[in-house]
């Protein structure tokens, strides 16, 4: 790789970081250069206070391809130390950053692409977008959470077809399976994705975390034990909670009403 050729790409608009991966050539398949790129740009976003809110896709006609499999079979070892599982750093550097991520699916998220876009905390995609789940065509398992994440999401059986087969889900499939939450035309993806997340960014930061965090964990939990989760949460937070700034925040939501209204 030369110097001026980077693996990412990251811009500003305003609160909301855009986060492009860029091995178009490869459709953005997830070498090391990328991965170890990928956490960098994460985790300063993390510490980033001037950005609330993450957008993720991708360059050229991919979302992301999944995990190099040029590179993986040069080097195996690249997922067997520490690359797979909860302790993934690639898993840790998106779980933790701190900030809702929207995936932006541009093209094909593939095998380890279709993890990538798991990962996001919920997924616009563009009329070209597919998924499909190749791990026991290319003789892999999952280990970035997908064998678990997609049963929840478009339940277990229709999991099990899209994963034992390897057939593409269509952008009309995960649309009404509840895999992605927008349609967008291809040109109109990115500024729609941006804006959701500017609408997120325009919410208190630290509350936006919060809530996110919450959701999160109490996803793995039993509804039970999420509820607990919630009410211990939640009375720890009202206790700190600044309540001089509420009235202005209920004006401020009375105003968005009507604007919507």
């Amino acid at each position: 790789m030369t110097d001026h050729e980077q693996p990412i790409s990251l811009e500003r608009r305003d609160n909301v970081a855009l986060v492009t991966l860029s091995r178009p050539e490869a459709y953005n398949a997830l070498n090391r250069a990328l991965s170890r790129a990928l956490v960098a740009t994460f985790e300063a976003l993390r510490d980033n206070d001037d950005v609330h809110a993450i957008v993720l896709t991708g360059a050229g006609k991919a979302f992301c391809a999944g995990v190099d499999l040029k590179e993986l079979s040069e080097n195996p070892g690249v997922l067997k130390d520490g690359g797979m599982g909860t302790r993934s750093p690639l898993v840790v550097a998106i779980r933790d950053c701190g900030k809702p991520v929207i995936g932006a699916v541009n093209g094909a998220a593939v095998t380890g692409g279709f993890e990538l876009a798991l990962a996001c905390d919920f997924l616009y995609a563009s009329t070209r977008a597919r998924f499909a789940d190749t791990h026991a065509r290319v003789g892999l398992l999952p280990g970035w959470g997908l064998s678990q994440k997609l049963g929840r999401l478009i339940g277990i059986n229709r999991a099990r077809e899209a994963s034992l087969t390897g057939n593409f889900i269509s952008v009309e499939q995960a649309l009404d399976w509840g895999l992605v939450n927008r349609i967008c035309q291809p040109e109109a993806l990115i500024d729609e994705a941006v804006a959701a997340a500017a609408q997120i960014a325009e919410a208190n930061p630290a509350t936006v975390s919060a809530m996110r965090s919450l959701m999160n964990d109490g996803d793995l939990l039993p509804l039970g034990e999420a509820l607990e989760l919630e009410g211990e949460r939640g009375i720890a937070y009202l206790q700190e909670a600044d309540f001089s700034q509420m009235g202005q925040r209920l004006q401020d939501l009375r105003s968005r009403a009507k604007s919507q209204g």
